[in-house]
């Protein structure tokens, strides 16, 4: 069967009640075994969900698997690598051609 251990986990992010919106990174233990040696990569898994309570439940097949949702002790950026073209470095005076364009800050 076909094992994956670093898996990345793609969750689209969720919108508050304020409008903002909200990322999670999700830390999983374990090894995920596909029956038929299919590769798993880039497929579709399962469901993540969360009840009244705002406890994490995860759904793969017929497993029920439940989380806990804790505050990192320093927050993560989820953040874009770009270059600058050379018509704003002209404009800008800067010489560096290289920025990061944060998307969110991941705090749990």
């Amino acid at each position: 069967s076909t094992r994956v251990s670093d898996m990345q986990i793609i969750v689209e992010p969720s919108t508050g009640e304020d409008g903002t919106k909200q990322w999670y990174m999700i830390e999983m233990q374990g090894d995920l075994e596909s029956r038929n040696n299919e590769y798993l990569e880039g497929k579709f898994i399962g469901d993540l969900h969360f009840n009244k309570q705002g406890t994490p439940i995860m759904i793969i097949g017929h497993h029920i698997l439940y989380g806990k949702v804790i505050d990192l002790d320093l927050p993560f950026i989820a953040a874009t690598k770009k270059r600058k073209q050379e018509s704003d470095m002209e404009v800008d005076g800067d010489d560096a051609s290289t920025y990061y364009d944060v998307s969110a800050i991941i705090r749990s």
